[in-house]
Order: structure tokens, then C-alpha cells, then sequence
């Protein structure tokens, strides 16, 4: 899974972020199932804030079409965390069109493994 985070100095928020998610097994273990709008852990050394905006692009395993997503930092999970934990933040779907088709295509690739209690990057 590869996050790339571009921005300016200066720049106000939101920050725009490109994450292309190669494998199943890396989105199940970024996938926040928790969020009623759905969510997904996105690894980066950037500082964020909670409630911080974040426009995500997000590319899903064998699928050509990217996802804009505009979301908002739900929590964030600092270097050195421990248990295996990558540093980066929880980015909570908006309540909108373009989430609710992610989180659908999402829930259909994962499938039964979302039954799964393997650990994950998220809570």
C-alpha cells in the first residue's frame, strides 16, 4: 500500500493524498468497517490533527478507477506506537455519493474476510 501525500508550504488544509492499495490483505488491514460511513488507515509521517480535512485518492486492487474521497482525520496513530502499528491517521468517508460507492466496492472485494478477526491497522 502506498500513500503519497502532496501539499505546498503554507498551504491551507485540506492536503491531497494518493493511496493505491495493491492487495486484498492491505485493504482489509486498512479498511474501517467501524465508521458507519466507512473509513480506511492511510500511512504517513505527516502531522495531522483529529478533524483535520484530508482529500484521498484512492486506488483499490484490480480496479482502474480511483476514488476522490473528501474525509476527515478520525484518529491518529503516532511513530513508535507498538504491536506492528504504522505510524498514520484514520480518515472517516463524508457522508456522500462518492463514499457510500467506495465503501460499497470496498465491502464486495473484502467480502466474507470483513467476518475476519485477523489484525488490522485500524481499531
Amino acid at each position: 500500500m502506498n500513500a503519497t501525500a502532496t501539499h505546498s508550504p503554507g498551504a491551507p488544509r485540506p492536503s491531497v493524498i494518493q493511496l493505491a492499495v495493491k492487495e486484498k490483505s492491505s485493504l482489509y488491514a486498512a479498511y474501517i468497517p467501524l465508521f458507519t460511513e466507512g473509513g480506511m488507515f492511510i500511512p504517513t509521517n505527516r502531522d495531522y490533527q483529529l478533524g483535520d480535512s484530508v482529500y484521498v485518492l484512492i486506488s483499490l486492487p484490480e480496479e482502474p478507477q480511483r476514488y476522490p474521497i473528501a474525509g476527515k482525520v478520525a484518529w491518529v496513530t503516532p511513530a513508535k506506537a507498538g504491536y506492528s502499528r504504522a505510524q498514520g491517521v484514520g480518515i472517516r468517508f463524508p457522508k456522500d455519493d462518492n463514499a457510500r460507492a467506495l465503501k460499497l466496492k470496498i465491502e464486495e472485494i473484502l467480502g466474507g474476510q470483513l467476518a475476519s478477526d485477523r489484525q488490522t491497522q485500524t481499531i
